[in-house]
């Protein structure tokens, strides 16, 4: 018997931030994750791998009551290069931190407004990220490829 197929939900606004970043962030060779966890209790809206091995975390906040809840966003810090907000037009940008990254995004597209400071990773947490993420995406498409033998 065939599992029965979920019902597939309109996305969030939060996830259509993600979308506009994953878009922009390809434009500069940068591959993309969503909704990654680096470590147990974290998860990062985007992540994206850069084409020589940078790292950086994108925090999409879709209101100001989603970025005052968010309590766990300098964790995200220690998995990566640079960090960054993703915001939409309407977001008072002044409550975000001036010592983090901004970007810019609606659906469709983004701009970074404000490079995020480089942090580098230590060398043994980046080859152990980068084998996460590799792990992650091949699992994202052997579920997409072959979704009744999805891996959990």
């Amino acid at each position: 018997m065939i599992p029965a197929t979920p019902p597939i939900l309109p996305p969030t606004p939060g996830q259509l931030l993600a979308r506009g970043v994953s878009r922009h962030l390809i434009g500069h060779d940068f591959m993309p994750l969503t909704e990654f966890v680096p470590a147990p209790g974290l998860r990062v809206d985007v992540i994206a791998l850069g084409p020589r091995g940078e790292i950086w975390v994108v925090e999409c906040k879709s209101c100001r009551a989603d970025f005052v809840a968010d309590r766990k966003w300098q964790g995200y810090l220690d998995w990566c290069d640079r960090f960054f907000w993703a915001v939409d037009a309407d977001f008072p940008a002044e409550l975000l931190p001036g010592e983090t990254g901004l970007i810019r995004a609606d659906a469709f597209d983004a701009e970074i407004l404000r490079m995020g400071p480089e942090r580098r990773l230590a060398p043994a947490r980046r080859a152990a990220l980068t084998r996460s993420l590799a792990r992650t995406a091949a699992r994202a498409l052997h579920g997409l490829r072959d979704p009744r033998h999805a891996m959990g």
